[in-house]
């Protein structure tokens, strides 16, 4: 069989790789039988020549693989037909603006397998960026205090070679004395965490967060049923909550009221409870100065988030009161970090790490049959067809919903 590592063309470009050099090598040196090509790209984090020392043949042309790996959407043009793409494809849920990319994959009779839906049994993901989303996020959150406050400054993210230096930079200020609370229990949660730990700032429990104050930074880590609560009072597990969202309340307000600095790295659920509304930011009560909603549902959840930012913008300001975007500076506003793409501000260990991750879990269900069904749980479309899994999407498809 032969793989091929493709070149990415969305714009604004992203620098990310399936496959690092190094990573492409412990693929081949595992599967010796298995033929691979990298595509030339002159935006890649890894140069093509990084590509040929390690041994691989840099090419111009894909057509003769039989597996294609990206990062981000293949401009429609660009696909070749007949062949298997894993790459975030962004029509999983039903995203409107990638219909035709949708349509012309079955046109042209392309398996698709979307990262995202490369998961185990139990519907966990198996791959993402999302420690890095984390990593990034975190780091964006407390340049933007030092932004807003003018006390101290950190370069941008991007700028800098990886986690290693983030922290490096981040050793180097003084933070003020901010209760932090960071939601969430997967990987984008624990990336933030990662951060917040190698500045040694001490972690609390919910109840030490709620009730006391402290001399130095605290942060506190919860999770669905610590900001959320059944509406009849009942005690439940966190699978009650997945499944039946519509029988909780949120109950986030009391976090709201000691916090200064928010990371959100939850994944939101649809027909959940939002954690705070427009109307619970304007009470005297609520103190979050500065969120870091590295989770970024746009008018959704936390309602600060009125857009996404961009890598080169990545801060602006709310105004509660007017419930309206303002000049982060404001001195009234809740300063904002939503940027949809953080990884992309790390490509070098965002690479490194989802390579790691698809060697283990994806690429050797090549090579035994697929015996634990990944390959199976992830095709989204073969013959020209969506498969059985996938089959909800066919009105979004035909432009019916």
């Amino acid at each position: 069989m032969k793989f091929g590592i493709i070149k990415e063309r969305k714009t604004p470009p992203d620098r990310r790789v399936v496959f690092s050099p190094g990573k492409l090598k412990e693929f081949k040196n595992k599967f010796d039988t298995a033929t691979l090509l990298v595509e030339s790209s002159d935006i890649r984090v890894f140069s093509d020549q990084q590509y040929k020392e390690a041994g691989f043949e840099v090419t111009k042309d894909m057509a003769t693989c039989d597996v294609l790996f990206g990062v981000k959407e293949v401009p429609i043009a660009a696909l070749i037909p007949n062949k298997k793409y894993f790459f975030f494809s962004h029509t999983v849920k039903k995203q409107p603006y990638n219909r035709a990319l949708m349509r012309a994959i079955l046109d042209k009779n392309i398996e698709l397998y979307d990262h995202e839906t490369i998961t185990k049994e139990n519907g966990n993901r198996l791959i993402g960026f999302g420690r890095y989303a984390g990593i990034v996020g975190a780091y964006n959150g407390f340049r933007a205090i030092g932004l807003k406050n003018t006390t101290f400054t950190l370069p941008k993210a991007e700028t800098l070679a990886g986690q290693q230096e983030l922290i490096k930079a981040l050793k180097a200020i003084d933070l003020p004395n901010y209760k932090i609370l960071l939601t969430g229990n997967g990987k984008v949660a624990y990336g933030a965490k990662e951060m917040l730990d190698a500045l040694h700032i001490k972690q609390v429990s919910v109840q030490d967060y709620l009730q006391h104050s402290f001399e130095e930074p605290v942060y506190c880590l919860v999770d669905v049923l610590d900001y959320n609560k059944h509406i009849k009072g009942e005690n439940t597990t966190n699978k009650h909550f997945y499944s039946n969202p519509e029988a909780y309340t949120s109950d986030f307000f009391r976090f709201a009221k000691v916090t200064d600095f928010f990371i959100a790295g939850h994944f939101y659920g649809n027909g959940a409870p939002y954690l705070f509304t427009r109307e619970d930011a304007k009470s005297e009560h609520f103190k979050i100065k500065f969120v870091a909603d590295i989770s970024c549902d746009v008018d959704g959840p936390v309602a600060s988030t009125l857009r996404a930012s961009t890598i080169a913008d990545p801060i602006y300001g709310y105004a509660p009161n007017s419930e309206s975007e303002v000049a982060y500076k404001d001195e009234n506003a809740i300063v904002v970090m939503a940027v949809d793409n953080l990884p992309c501000e790390l490509p070098m260990d965002a690479s490194e790490g989802f390579g790691a991750l698809f060697l283990e879990n994806v690429i050797p269900a090549f090579f035994n049959d697929d015996k634990d069904g990944v390959l199976q749980r992830a095709r989204m479309t073969a013959n020209g067809k969506l498969t059985p899994r996938f089959a909800y999407l066919q009105a979004y498809i035909d432009g019916t919903e």
